[in-house]
């Protein structure tokens, strides 16, 4: 069935998702849902306030009948054109959002990790990766000046300074 052979009246009294499935048929291509939307309109003569309270409903019939597909970018299909494994939908992941990892203490026992075979490494991560070893690597420049501070003026005579003392400053 086309649509130039239905009358006015068949055309009234088809529901928008007839009407739509009608247009896909003829055109035999994936079309985009303001287009197709546009041409339902036109055929079944709504004004701009019909269009407004329509589109909805329109949308929602088209994602819950099981005869359409979309495509993505706003395209729409038949199902039927479409062999379940050349389907694809766009999915995009949700990034997850990383983990700080808490500063470890220069005493603190370096734990060994565990290397996965599958592990995706980003620049992100060697960059966490890098910050993490400078921050061991000034605590421990830290406890060499520390331990030479203490070797030349004595760890005692650090103890005794009052710095409340004018004097001692």
């Amino acid at each position: 069935m086309s649509v130039k052979e239905l009358t006015q009246e068949e055309i009234s009294n088809l529901s928008m998702i007839e009407l739509g499935s009608i247009i896909l048929k003829e055109e035999n291509k994936a079309v985009s849902f303001q287009n197709l939307f546009s041409k339902i309109a036109d055929l079944k003569n709504f004004s701009e306030e019909d269009k407004e309270n329509m589109i909805a409903q329109f949308y929602t019939d088209m994602n819950v009948d099981g005869r359409y597909l979309t495509l993505g970018s706003g395209m729409w299909g038949l199902k039927s054109w479409y062999p379940v494994e050349q389907a694809e939908e766009e999915i995009t992941d949700e990034p997850t959002k990383k983990r700080k990892k808490k500063k470890k203490k220069a005493a603190a026992v370096v734990e060994t990790e565990e290397i996965d075979d599958d592990l995706d490494v980003t620049d992100e991560d060697i960059d966490d990766m890098l910050d993490d070893f400078d921050d061991v690597e000034e605590d421990e420049d830290l406890e060499e000046i520390e331990d030479e501070v203490d070797d030349v003026i004595g760890k005692d005579d650090l103890d005794e300074l009052d710095y409340d003392d004018e004097d001692d400053r």
